[in-house]
């Protein structure tokens, strides 16, 4: 459903559903009894200034009967935001598609403390791009390739390559080895052992909306992961291996997961295989994952296109 309201500071408009009967005899009665509590006078200011609107953009005015509208759109108020000190930088821009290369800690799209610090916004802002939509997503924690639709008009035809999982990515990690072989991580001879050929976990996975992480579950595998080890090194007293994660599904915190199911947890994970107690990020020990490259066959040229990343992961042996 399209939005009468523009895109404004690199944010769509929100969309809200007013219910169909209720207590409410207006749209603004509505409004006061979902967030009152938090703003009364910016939302009375906004009925008052004509920024919420129907679906054919006429404002609503403090009278409009609950019933006259489904749906109806306004401009949040958005909280300041420190700028996060990672920069994301363009790899490829055509009249369709953008390429990025998103650094670690910025989430690819606006949600909960990060609005204006989200990787839409930030191209939006930046290249003066309202129509811009991400193609797929990377966790806020994972850096690497990120596709955005720049066309409204051939966007679809982009997201069918992605529903019908017609696009191949591959993915870099490390994981830390224990040089003894007696700690929670094993040591390298155990690495070019247990991956000398490639590994494919298959599982179910399930993430509740109301919790932080991902489990494993029985029943129907919904998720595949090929690993193949890349290399081990590092110094003496702390090897490490570098793995290529190749998906085939995408679930969430699916590499994740199953590394640490494989008894090679990413580097610097604060979820898996141990939940750490919450903090600040640590700018200096970004996770360890990597979105190396994305391959398709382009639905408008016909053309195997590619890109790669152009970043590296810090803990990577040499």
């Amino acid at each position: 459903m399209k939005s009468p309201l523009p895109v404004r500071d690199g944010v769509n408009a929100t969309r809200l559903r007013l219910p169909a009967e209720g207590p409410w005899e207006t749209a603004l009665d509505y409004m006061l009894h979902r967030w009152g509590h938090i703003d009364p006078e910016g939302i009375l200011a906004r009925f008052d200034g004509g920024e919420i609107v129907g679906m054919d953009g006429s404002p609503l005015h403090r009278a409009t009967p609950l019933e006259e509208h489904t749906f109806i759109w306004y401009y949040r108020t958005l909280p300041p935001e420190e700028r996060l000190p990672v920069e994301i930088s363009v790899l490829h821009r055509d009249e369709h598609v953008l390429v990025a290369d998103k650094p670690h800690f910025l989430p690819t799209t606006p949600g909960g403390a990060y609005i204006q610090e989200s990787a839409l916004v930030r191209l939006r802002n930046a290249l003066d791009l309202p129509d811009l939509i991400p193609m797929h997503r990377l966790d806020r924690m994972t850096a690497g390739v990120l596709l955005f639709s720049v066309n409204p008009a051939t966007r679809g035809k982009y997201q069918v390559l992605f529903e019908r999982r017609a696009v191949r990515k591959e993915y870099e990690c490390v994981s830390a080895l224990d040089p003894s072989g007696s700690g929670a991580a094993h040591d390298a001879g155990w690495a070019a052992e247990r991956f000398a050929a490639p590994v494919v976990v298959r599982n179910r996975m399930e993430k509740r909306r109301d919790y932080l992480l991902a489990s494993v579950v029985d029943g129907e595998p919904n998720a595949e992961t090929r690993v193949s080890l890349e290399r081990v090194g590092g110094p003496a007293d702390a090897p490490r291996a570098l793995f290529r994660l190749e998906p085939h599904t995408g679930k969430t915190h699916q590499l994740r997961v199953h590394m640490a199911g494989l008894g090679a947890g990413i580097m610097h994970d604060p979820f898996y295989p141990v939940l750490l107690d919450q903090a600040p990020d640590d700018h200096a020990r970004p996770l360890q994952l990597l979105a190396r490259g994305i391959r398709f066959r382009d639905p408008l040229t016909g053309r195997d296109t590619e890109f790669r990343s152009r970043l590296s992961l810090q803990e990577a042996p040499a």
